[in-house]
């Protein structure tokens, strides 16, 4: 038994003594060229890392807000959900119980946008306007879903936050360095008893 642990603990003395030796080179080289070159490879490196975790996230909630609209736009066709149930306040908590694992509690930058329209050329004409000083122009928008039969269109909008710096002019394209979320269905209602 004292062999064994003898034998361990010189394995570790020398494991130990190879990564000091290393890194007393590393800090003992005069001509730093060691460090220079680390650091430049280093700073590039973590910049493409942030750039692609950056970009995960902001597409994984892009893809969980189409999922939730799509999911509320279902109940909505098939008469699960009724007009009559349905306001801005519980469109907009319905769509936050979905989206609130990927945004800020109480989802502080939602947009909804629930409408009935006479055919499926006019919900396709309206379009996402922006204000002047890039925020979204909210005029029209209402919480009127149609009843059995109708079209509808319903678009959710989210103003995500752009976190790494150096992605903020790249990515944003809303005030505030925040970059634009957005689902848009549009569907006829199943003909189910009003």
């Amino acid at each position: 038994m004292h062999t064994s642990n003898a034998t361990e603990r010189q394995a570790w003395r020398g494991v130990a003594g190879r990564l000091g030796g290393s890194v007393k080179r590393f800090i003992g080289n005069r001509e730093a060229s060691t460090a220079i070159e680390f650091t430049a490879l280093a700073i590039p490196f973590a910049m493409l890392v942030f750039a692609i975790l950056e970009s995960c996230i902001s597409f994984a909630a892009q893809e969980v807000l189409t999922n939730a609209t799509d999911d509320i736009a279902r109940q909505l066709r098939t008469g699960q959900l009724r007009a009559a149930d349905v306001n801005a306040t519980s469109l907009k908590k319905m769509v936050c119980d979905r989206l609130d694992i990927v945004v800020a509690k109480g989802c502080p930058d939602l947009i909804v946008d629930l409408r009935e329209f006479p055919t499926f050329a006019a919900a396709a004409a309206v379009k996402i306007k922006l204000t002047n000083d890039k925020d979204i122009d909210t005029t029209g928008f209402d919480v009127k879903p149609g009843k059995a039969l109708s079209k509808n269109m319903l678009r959710v909008f989210y103003k995500w936050p752009v976190i790494t710096d150096f992605m903020r002019k790249a990515m944003s394209n809303l005030k505030d360095n925040k970059t634009l979320h957005f689902a848009s269905i549009t569907w006829q209602n199943e003909p189910f008893d009003d």
